[in-house]
């Protein structure tokens, strides 16, 4: 966590684990003021940034998380904090979590909700302020406040959740069981807005350049004149890791790019097109055959997630010693830190090869991942700043671990071979669609299942193919994408005459939550 500058305005956020904590630091970023995340459990921080008068702290918002408020083991804060004047948003366990330490009672709901609920405002207030009446929210609870304290009102319910929201009817104190910071929340950054700008009064002085110019700065103070690699893997987040480090440390770096064999058709070459000509060292290292013998056997998501991200350590290992590089450098994002269990209280939902999947024990002087705090979004108008080409900037997201998490079960190189042709086709029919620039993200997954079939009037017995097309800003949370029915049929008819092993095709309609990104 960077140090807080005592002369900015700044929201402090209190992590209590829920899977979108920095992504209300992010969203108060955005409107344009300086945000700090701070572990609710490291008690004597907070105490001392709220009780240094120099510190020039504006609100606290309390973040969701996975524990019930009432459980032994759940994170607390010392309720003085109500006490401080200080304006307090609670968000779904921060929400429970501030009528719980006001005496109020909160217990398992009647009708748990998670997803895209409807709330209707019952009072007006600054919180809410310009909010439609009726509005689209995203719920993920299974408690709810079921009393609320005294000096406590509800201004907001859903059809199952009387008390949706509340405010002190004194104090800047107010809650909210739904989460404003992600996307699908129709008039969520309105609503954060209305907190940051109007009850906590804060002035827009936050830029993304100033985050470009820090990084470079820290990368050059730490590396100084030791040589660096990078894991490129010729996604935006890993490229642009690699151009801050290049603008840091210029000629000491090398970017090394794996083939594990697990990657899309053609992915190798498009990466040596678009990176040759990068003004980069950069290598490619063909390693299919390392991670097929070490994936052999292995069907566990977190055991593939662990090999993977094992053997890439020391493929980068063997070629620091050869460029005798002390530092790796990696593209690793928020919600990879997230889902990995590795930020803050968050629960582990996978282990991300370059995160949860690393070995604790490296050769490397350090890790420098620039980029840890940010999330995609961020990470595009970085790459802006830094004018990197747009065939970067726009490119389709793609796993680490490549293919090896869209195939269920055991990973073969047969298995590869028909998950390839499967997914070359899905780009190719929603690129000559032209939907393409509208999606986040879209591929194909080849399942564990298998289904009879007919083919040229004999019965086949074949596997399931998913492809997923899906909508997001952030990727902490996405919607599956409504694609045109003849774009859908296009791609089952082709899959199902072109991949000689496949039977049927589904189409997967999973948002996330509960659902993520990658099917492992």
């Amino acid at each position: 966590m960077a140090s807080i500058n005592k002369k900015r305005e700044t929201i402090i956020v209190l992590d209590f684990g829920g899977q979108y904590a920095h992504l209300i630091s992010k969203v108060i970023r955005n409107i344009g003021v300086y945000s700090e995340i701070i572990d609710p459990k490291k008690q004597e921080n907070l105490k001392e940034f709220l009780e240094n008068s120099t510190n020039n702290i504006k609100g606290i918002i309390l973040s969701g998380g996975p524990k019930s408020v009432y459980e032994n083991n759940a994170i607390m804060i010392n309720k003085n904090i109500l006490e401080k004047g200080i304006p307090l948003l609670g968000l779904c366990y921060g929400h429970q979590l501030i009528a719980h330490m006001a005496n109020g009672k909160i217990g398992p709901a009647e009708k748990k909700e998670f997803g895209e609920t409807e709330i209707i405002i019952d009072k007006q207030s600054k919180i809410l302020n310009s909010i439609d009446k009726h509005t689209k929210v995203w719920m993920n609870h299974g408690d709810s406040i079921l009393k609320l304290p005294n000096n406590y009102e509800s201004i907001a319910h859903s059809a199952n959740t009387p008390i949706a929201a509340f405010k002190h009817k004194k104090l800047p104190i107010y809650g909210m069981q739904w989460h404003p910071e992600v996307s699908h929340t129709k008039q969520g950054t309105k609503m954060i807005s209305n907190f940051v700008l109007g009850i906590c009064k804060c002035k827009r002085n936050w830029k993304i350049n100033k985050f470009v110019q820090a990084a470079i700065m820290q990368i050059k103070n730490r590396v100084k004149e030791s040589r660096c690699i990078v894991a490129l893997s010729g996604g935006i987040d890993s490229s642009v890791a690699t151009a801050l480090v290049g603008k840091a440390i210029s000629k000491n770096l090398t970017a090394v790019y794996v083939d594990t064999g697990l990657m899309r058709t053609g992915e190798t070459e498009d990466i040596y097109a678009a990176f040759s000509d990068f003004g980069i060292n950069l290598k490619i290292v063909y390693a299919g055959t390392r991670f097929f013998t070490a994936l052999k056997g292995i069907k566990s998501p977190e055991q593939k997630r662990k090999i993977m991200g094992m053997e890439f350590i020391k493929i980068f290992e063997e070629e620091a010693k050869k460029e005798k590089a002390d530092y790796l450098v990696q593209g690793t994002i928020y919600p990879d830190r997230v889902e990995s269990g590795m930020a803050g209280n968050a629960a582990v939902i996978k282990r991300h090869h370059n995160v949860g999947g690393l070995p604790k024990k490296i050769k490397f002087k350090g890790i420098i991942e620039p980029l840890e705090d940010l999330y995609k979004d961020d990470v595009k108008k970085i790459a802006k700043e830094l004018k990197l080409p747009e065939k970067i900037i726009n490119r389709q997201p793609f796993p680490g671990p490549g293919l090896a998490v869209r195939i269920i079960g055991e990973v073969t190189p047969k298995k590869v071979a028909i998950l390839q042709k499967a997914d070359l086709i899905v780009r190719e029919e929603i690129e000559n669609a032209g939907i393409a620039n509208r999606l986040w993200q879209y591929f194909a997954v080849l399942s564990d299942t298998y289904a009879v079939g007919i083919k040229g009037d004999n019965r086949a017995y074949g596997q399931v193919i998913a492809f997923r097309a899906l909508n997001s800003r952030d990727a902490m949370t996405a919607k599956f994408a409504e694609l045109p029915w003849s774009v859908i049929r296009r791609i089952s008819i082709r899959i199902t005459n072109e991949v000689n092993e496949i039977t049927r095709v589904v189409y997967d309609t999973t948002d996330k939550p509960p659902g993520t990104i990658e099917w492992e």
